[in-house]
């Protein structure tokens, strides 16, 4: 596996769970999925295995790998967040009933490439952090627990070589409509990373559309992006 220098080779991962929610924005109090895994659940599950300042991740493709399946869910939320000079949250008087439209037995193989940032030093290479990669996604190590969308929701993963033959996807074609590709965050201190940031934030969107199982991503400043 070579990468030319600033940008690496293809990865490719597996990852399935039992559910999933990648909730689509214009839904303000219930959650709905959309379809299919977006471009920034991807992202989020490729940074829980390995994520460092030097790199970025880049993902091009997303396989659907299981039919899309649907399962509503009626459940408690506590509707406020506890704050460090509060005294606790009383949970009777915060419990609210939502509903949500989760996706239920989800499998995708993700395709990805990681860049090099402005913050890799002298002693970082495109080689050293995709042999990391590699080693860490071999033996199921990660820096936290990668979620298919919501944190409830975890997701198994296993590395698939270049070697290996792709799973097989589904043979189904649909308009997915806008989706989610990314969220940009203004006035961060850390420009080259998006995903441990609080500050205003830039949602952008693309015209997903499955071919036969199969999402292709457009990158970051592509034509078929909007904002």
């Amino acid at each position: 596996m070579n990468g030319n220098g600033t940008t690496s080779a293809p990865f490719r991962l597996k990852v399935w769970g039992d559910n999933a929610c990648f909730t689509r924005p214009e839904m303000k109090v219930e959650r709905v999925s959309y379809d299919v895994m977006t471009p920034s659940a991807a992202r989020g599950v490729l940074e829980a295995i390995l994520w460092k300042p030097a790199i970025r991740w880049v993902v091009e493709r997303i396989d659907v790998l299981a039919p899309i399946r649907w399962e509503s869910v009626r459940r408690n939320e506590v509707g406020s967040v506890m704050s460090p000079r509060s005294t606790g949250i009383f949970i009777e008087e915060q419990r609210q009933q939502r509903a949500g439209l989760f996706l239920r037995d989800v499998a995708y193989t993700i395709q990805a490439r990681f860049e090099m940032t402005k913050k890799a030093g002298p002693e970082d290479s495109v080689t050293k952090f995709q042999e990391m990669f590699l080693r860490r996604a071999e033996k199921g190590q990660c820096f936290h627990r990668p979620y298919l969308g919501c944190r409830e929701f975890a997701a198994e993963f296993a590395l698939v070589r270049l070697d290996e033959p792709l799973p097989g996807t589904i043979p189904e074609s649909r308009d997915l409509g806008w989706m989610l590709h990314d969220i940009q965050h203004d006035n961060r201190a850390d420009k080259d990373h998006v995903h441990f940031c609080t500050d205003a934030c830039r949602p952008s969107f693309f015209r997903a559309e499955l071919k036969n199982g199969v999402l292709l991503v457009p990158p970051v400043g592509g034509q078929e992006v909007r904002q």
